[in-house]
Order: structure tokens, then C-alpha cells, then sequence
């Protein structure tokens, strides 16, 4: 017999399924911020900020933001006019054109995409591991003192 009523539970290491989509003709005037995923084909006047690590921000080739994005994982294939600030993976598409610095942890890059910036590379924070304290080692073998 089938229960059409029982939720199955999403695994804890599975990604975000919830996508925000944003669509053509749409201007949003001031920050924008979101979890999970955020599909953008519209315009956004003002910051695009990611709750989560996780969090996925897609702009299309129709889209434009002109402000600055703050985000763990983002695709660009349409026009940025701000810096771009990405704590994991930044990948830009043939039609992206970006206007402003881009930080990047890893970065894939399409030939035809254009950045009219600086690229600046974020490496992750090896944690740092101190060495012991240098100690006096005594000689293992001694001469015996001539008298």
C-alpha cells in the first residue's frame, strides 16, 4: 500500500533543491539577500548576498546586477557592474561582462567572457602548525675525559 502523504527527509549533505527565480523585466532596487539558490534574469540595483555556504547564484545573459556580489558559488553569463566576492567557486560563461574586481577561491573561465578589473586569486587558510621548540639533543656517545 502506498502512502502519498509521507515526506521523505532530504539528506543533511545533499545541496539546496529551492530555487528563486528572478525574471526578465523584474528591477529590484536595493540588497537582495538569499539561501539556497538564485537564479537571476532580471536586473538587480544593489548587493546580492548569500545566507549559507551552500547558496548558488546564477545571473543569465539577460541579467544585470550593479552592485556588489557576495556569494560561495556563483555562474555569471550576464553584465556585473561592481565587485565580486566568491568564497568557493566562480565560474564565468562566454557572455559574461564584469566591471570591477572579482575574488575568487577557484574559477573556471570561458573564452569570449570579459573582465574589466582586477582578478585576484583567495587562497584558503592553511591552518598553520608550529614547530616544537628546538631542544638540546646530548651526545648519544660520549667520549670518555683522558686524564
Amino acid at each position: 500500500m502506498l502512502n502519498r502523504n509521507k515526506r521523505t527527509e532530504r539528506p543533511a549533505h545533499t545541496p539546496h533543491t529551492d530555487t528563486s527565480l528572478i525574471a526578465r523585466g523584474t528591477v529590484i532596487h536595493g540588497d537582495l539577500r538569499f539561501s539556497g539558490a538564485l537564479h537571476l534574469d532580471g536586473c538587480i540595483e544593489g548587493a546580492v548576498l548569500a545566507d549559507g555556504a551552500d547558496a548558488v547564484f546564477t545571473l543569465s545573459e539577460h541579467g544585470q546586477v550593479r552592485g556588489e556580489i557576495r556569494v560561495p558559488h556563483a555562474v555569471i553569463n550576464g553584465s556585473v557592474q561592481g565587485d565580486i566576492h566568491i568564497s568557493e567557486r566562480l565560474e564565468l560563461a562566454p557572455e559574461a561582462r564584469i566591471t570591477g574586481d572579482v575574488h575568487y577561491r577557484s574559477l573556471e573561465m570561458a573564452a569570449g567572457a570579459q573582465v574589466n578589473g582586477r582578478m585576484s586569486h583567495q587562497e584558503t587558510a592553511a591552518p598553520r602548525h608550529e614547530l616544537p621548540a628546538p631542544q638540546d639533543t646530548p651526545n648519544e656517545k660520549r667520549e670518555p675525559a683522558l686524564a
